[in-house]
């Protein structure tokens, strides 16, 4: 699909929506279940996992975090309670009510096989799902939903183009909203003129225009919290698709830090008011067979740097949330903080594969059965088992 195709769709209403064509490729049998949502929110740039989920309870935190470390709880500004071990950061309390509802779990010292520091390496694997950056051309979610029976797209990514997890075999489309005002009737149907002889360029078109027609004049929302009301807008809609991915950025946060509107401040806050506004715009009936997935390439730095904030790290923590998840649960098996136990010294060291969550939501929320999970999806991940307890039996 080229650029100007692009643009053309960019004009229709509240937003862009792009649909990828499936590639030829033959894969098994997958099936699932066709009734569950799944959204997976990459947090781009590497969350400080010891910042949002510090903790507290571990001997070696005040002083390994010296500089950084968020209060306890009960103290001004302290963390949220979670498990007695654990907190939550005081800037995401939407999610320590999704905690206190029992629809949020917590996976801590995870990462993917990645142990280099590069942004994009780190997260084209995540997004492949090999075990090298750059080790296939499709991505993990594309080629893990590419047998689910529904008739229209199977898949959106909330984003301006098709990233690399929602590339592969599978039909899906692309949806962000626009800054342009929207366009007269007339503009729409002379640019429906252009497609008029293209059997395919007409029905991408065509689904273009009732994709931004459902999505209606929508909320207020902006930045994150627009992503996330689209994602609901699409996944809401009984005929819709039924995955969604999209993402977050500014979690690069290697000056001021812990600094109010500072750079952490500013990407959870945009994550907590994202998360309220998917909730508020999915409706409840849906939301109880909804579970979102918020990952990031690594971890940060244990120790503060020289300028107030966190360099790359490694292991780090993920959410497990929503409606369909088993949650007041914490998933950690924690390696401690004193400097002997440090990866390389200087990292939280993993003690957990990522894919080990993706694997268990494939298999638990929508049905994917292993064998196809194993074949297809992670193809070199026999070792890694599906991470048990995270959706409600």
């Amino acid at each position: 699909m080229n650029f100007n195709r692009r643009q053309t769709l960019g004009m229709i209403g509240a937003g862009s929506l792009v649909a990828a064509a499936p590639a030829r490729l033959a894969f098994a049998q997958g099936g699932g279940n066709t009734d569950n949502r799944l959204v997976v929110v990459f947090l781009r740039g590497a969350m400080d996992g010891l910042a949002a989920v510090p903790a507290l309870g571990d001997p070696n935190f005040e002083t390994a975090r010296e500089g950084i470390a968020l209060a306890p709880v009960g103290q001004e500004n302290g963390a949220l309670p979670l498990d007695g071990f654990f907190g939550l950061h005081h800037w995401l309390p939407e999610f320590h009510a999704a905690w206190g509802r029992k629809e949020m779990a917590v996976v801590h010292a995870v990462a993917s096989s990645y142990r280099e520091r590069s942004h994009f390496d780190a997260q084209n694997l995540i997004e492949n799902g090999s075990t090298e950056p750059y080790g296939l051309a499709s991505g993990w979610l594309n080629r893990a939903i590419v047998d689910l029976p529904i008739a229209g797209d199977k898949g959106v990514a909330i984003t301006p183009s098709v990233p690399v997890i929602m590339q592969g075999p599978t039909r899906v489309s692309s949806w962000s909203p626009s800054s342009l005002p929207p366009p007269s009737d007339d503009l729409v149907a002379r640019a429906g003129f252009l497609y008029r002889d293209n059997e395919q360029l007409h029905e991408y078109f065509e689904s273009a225009k009732a994709a931004n027609t459902g999505m209606g004049n929508g909320s207020d929302a902006s930045g994150f919290a627009a992503l996330m009301a689209g994602a609901a807008r699409f996944l809401r809609e009984p005929e819709g698709p039924r995955i969604a991915f999209t993402e977050s950025g500014g979690w690069d946060t290697h000056a001021g830090q812990s600094a109010f509107n500072g750079p952490l401040w500013q990407a959870m806050t945009a994550l907590n008011e994202g998360l309220a506004t998917f909730r508020a715009e999915i409706g409840d009936e849906v939301w109880s067979k909804t579970a979102i997935v918020f990952v990031t390439e690594f971890g940060r730095t244990v120790a503060m740097n020289g300028s107030n904030g966190t360099d790359h790290g490694t292991a780090g923590a993920a959410f497990v949330l929503g409606g369909a998840v088993d949650g007041g649960k914490m998933h950690a098996d924690w390696p401690g903080l004193r400097s002997a136990d440090l990866y390389e010294g200087r990292d939280l060291r993993p003690t957990l594969d990522m894919r080990a969550i993706f694997k268990g939501v494939l298999r638990d929320h929508l049905g994917i059965p292993t064998s196809h999970i194993e074949s297809q999806v992670f193809t070199d991940s026999s070792s890694v088992r599906p991470l048990e307890g995270l959706i409600r039996s």
